[in-house]
């Protein structure tokens, strides 16, 4: 069995707020570790996970700044996604590269390096190509780049390997929301649209049961996985569930928001930025050929394809996250 990596000791954090990012969403800061140590921002995944404290502990708090933020209409960001009020016209990619930028500014930080995981990656390569000068380093887990085709495979293609799971997922949306996406569920990004619906939904059953069904098929595609809890979905709290599929349903019926490609096809932007991709062989959420793909066109880029980890991540692929975020630390 690999030796269990070793996190920091837990931090509370010596700075906190609510920034007010326009549109009437307040999204929330944390600061903790060294006021006057190397600055470092965590992008959360989901979309619409929310930043966890244990987090924290990936940093050594003598030598790293880290900031964490909840991304809009999540974690202790306001207003939240379980509420139908809350608007999501003005979630986008574009809106949350917005707001770290806001961000920055607001900490009077210069440059950062970023790390994070899963959706956070997709993330990390929005903001470090539009604006490259401000990111010093970059450390990846579980590396996204949410182009169509990787919405289609985590919502269709993967279903392959899980086909009475997949079924259930799709059989539950009703014929009048089928209806709306086009009728046919088997075409690519028809699931995540359709659920987009459903959870727009004025009826809070439909929008409970949706998201349990959502959750559900996320849990069965990492049920093969050793590592981790058994439903790190279905598990969530009500409201944090319901938040993470209503902006994961938005995000990903319209592909992000992004060109089809673009974070590959721009890749050169990020020349000079020192990163660490560190990615799991037996991710079947994240094919390990996007890693792959992105390493190739960035020479900056060090790959780590761990052997023993999938998308719940493992010791191993901790002990490689750490290393590298020490090494950045020096």
């Amino acid at each position: 069995m690999p030796q269990e990596a070793t996190l920091y000791p837990p931090v509370e954090p010596y700075d906190h707020g609510m920034l007010d990012v326009g549109d009437g969403n307040l999204v929330f800061w944390e600061a903790c570790g060294n006021p006057h140590g190397k600055p470092a921002l965590v992008v959360h995944g989901g979309p619409g996970s929310g930043c966890r404290p244990g987090t924290r502990q990936w940093f050594d708090p003598e030598r790293y700044r880290v900031v964490l933020f909840d991304q809009r209409n999540c974690g202790r960001s306001t207003p939240h996604a379980s509420d139908p009020a809350a608007d999501m016209a003005h979630n986008t990619t574009d809106d949350l590269i917005a707001d770290m930028e806001r961000l920055r500014v607001h900490l009077g930080v210069e440059s950062w390096l970023l790390y994070g995981y899963s959706w956070g990656s997709t993330l990390i390569l929005a903001y470090a190509e539009r604006h490259p000068e401000r990111v010093s380093e970059i450390v990846i887990a579980s590396v996204t780049m949410t182009r169509r085709s990787d919405v289609d495979w985590l919502y269709r293609g993967v279903g392959a390997n899980f086909p009475e799971q997949w079924a259930r997922f799709r059989d539950a949306v009703p014929d009048r929301v089928r209806a709306q996406v086009g009728g046919d569920l088997n075409q690519p990004l028809a699931l995540p649209a359709a659920y987009s619906l459903l959870m727009e939904s004025p009826d809070a059953a439909v929008r409970e049961q949706a998201a349990r069904d959502w959750c559900a098929w996320e849990d069965a595609v990492l049920s093969e996985e050793p590592n981790g809890s058994a439903h790190p979905y279905g598990d969530r709290p009500a409201a944090d569930r319901l938040a993470l599929v209503r902006i994961c349903a938005h995000y990903f019926s319209h592909g992000a928001w992004l060109e089809e490609g673009a974070l590959l096809r721009d890749a050169g932007r990020l020349a000079g930025i020192p990163a660490v991709l560190v990615h799991g062989r037996f991710d079947l959420g994240t094919r390990p050929e996007v890693p792959v793909d992105l390493a190739a066109a960035w020479p900056d880029a060090r790959l780590v394809i761990v052997e023993d980890a999938g998308h719940k991540g493992s010791a191993t692929e901790r002990r490689e996250v750490l290393a590298a975020l020490d090494g950045f630390a020096k």
